[in-house]
């Protein structure tokens, strides 16, 4: 039979077992910490209709999302490819608390094509969500969550940025420009292009064409904020934005380094989904941004149920890629023959999290390839555990 019936699709991969223990633990200690700030955990379904996969979700989303009918109602379905959307059903239909409710999920999402260079179709999204509170305090908390959880994965961000939604979409507003400019003009924002965003705002009036042409380089350190004060136009909203910006800046000081803490005002991805503060974290090692987040208050009404909502996702693979890598014990052999006494002990020693393998009898000097390190023996009247001695 030829190798080829044997290929996975391009940029979709098997996880082996030295790596698939790493992810494990990894997305063990996440969940672990989010269950500790109060987030409960849920499972969506990996496949549903497309009109509930990609309600509120954007175009992006939809065009990343496979389709194929359902051979039940004759119905597109869709595999997901953002757990997000999911979450805010859940708790719009499912959950109907109306206080503050706090969720968190894991599990694969496959997208039609790669994020990027050497990036996989099928990432493992682990994140956090709260609903319910439309104050920044939310905001403050969920990025302190994520900054609390990079550090207990050893992750140290070397970039956190933060932008606000809200000050492109006041000058776009203003200036009156058709949906169309629009697309081109947060286009050539996000490519920082600045030749064709000065082509495209000719005629736009003022001041709104210099606070359009000024957001490329509002990027930097806090001192960012006070230029943009000066530079954009006097708006309530942008004044609200820039505030909301100062106080998360005040807030997350004992979070996030000041020297990692960058603001980022044409930095727009998400810019149809999110509603409000946006921001993404970057580690030494990572082309990608290791974690992206931000308010979304407008999803829920999509859903029939208006919620303020802001939360984060993750990579958890590409969160492993950066991550400290946590030390595994080798397995502890036990070797044939049967013996009640032995499997006495090395259930007891299991009970105390040992990883215990039984040595199936005909296949010496292969147990150290399949990860002992160590064996269980009975010497001079007792049970001791020893090296395997295998090379």
């Amino acid at each position: 039979m030829s190798t080829l019936h044997w290929l996975l699709p391009e940029a979709i991969e098997d996880v082996l077992p030295h790596e698939a223990k790493q992810l494990e633990l990894l997305r063990r200690r996440v969940l672990d910490s989010f269950a500790a700030h109060g987030y409960d955990f849920v499972i969506p379904p990996l496949l549903e209709y497309v009109e509930s996969l990609l309600t509120g979700s954007g175009r992006d989303v939809d065009l990343q999302t496979f389709k194929l009918v359902d051979q039940l109602s004759g119905r597109t379905m869709g595999l997901r490819a953002d757990i997000t959307p999911q979450v805010a059903r859940i708790d719009a239909h499912l959950i109907g608390h109306e206080g503050v409710t706090r969720l968190c999920y894991c599990g694969s999402v496959v997208h039609t094509l790669p994020a990027g260079f050497q990036a996989t179709r099928e990432p493992m999204q682990i994140g956090a969500e709260i609903y319910g509170h439309a104050g920044l305090e939310a905001d403050i908390e969920i990025i302190r969550l994520l900054a609390d959880t990079l550090a207990k994965c050893k992750v140290t961000a070397s970039r956190f940025d933060l932008g606000h939604v809200q000050i492109f979409r006041a000058l776009v507003r203003h200036a009156g420009l058709t949906s169309a400019q629009e697309l081109e003009i947060f286009s050539a924002l996000q490519g920082k292009d600045l030749p064709t965003l000065s082509e495209l705002l000719v005629g736009v009036a003022e001041p709104y064409r210099k606070g359009l042409l000024a957001l490329p380089e509002l990027y930097g350190g806090r001192e960012v904020l006070g230029r943009a004060a000066r530079i954009l136009p006097q708006d309530p909203q942008i004044t609200l934005a820039l505030d909301e910006l100062n106080r998360l800046a005040d807030a997350l000081r004992d979070s996030v380094s000041v020297s990692a803490l960058n603001f980022d005002l044409a930095d727009l991805r998400g810019y149809h989904y999110h509603s409000g503060v946006a921001f993404a974290a970057y580690s030494v090692g990572s082309a990608f941004a290791v974690a992206r987040g931000g308010r979304y208050d407008e999803v829920g009404l999509a859903y029939g149920r208006a919620r303020p909502a802001t939360g984060f996702s993750m990579d958890l693979r590409e969160l492993m890629r950066v991550a400290g890598k946590s030390e595994i014990k080798g397995a502890i052999l036990v070797r044939w023959p049967e013996d009640d006494a032995l499997h006495a002990e090395a259930e007891r020693l299991r009970d105390l999290g040992e990883r215990i393998v039984l040595a199936l009898p005909g296949h010496d000097g292969t147990w150290a390839a399949a990860g002992c390190d160590r064996q269980l023996v009975w010497r001079n009247g007792a049970w001791i555990i020893e090296s395997l001695g295998e090379v």
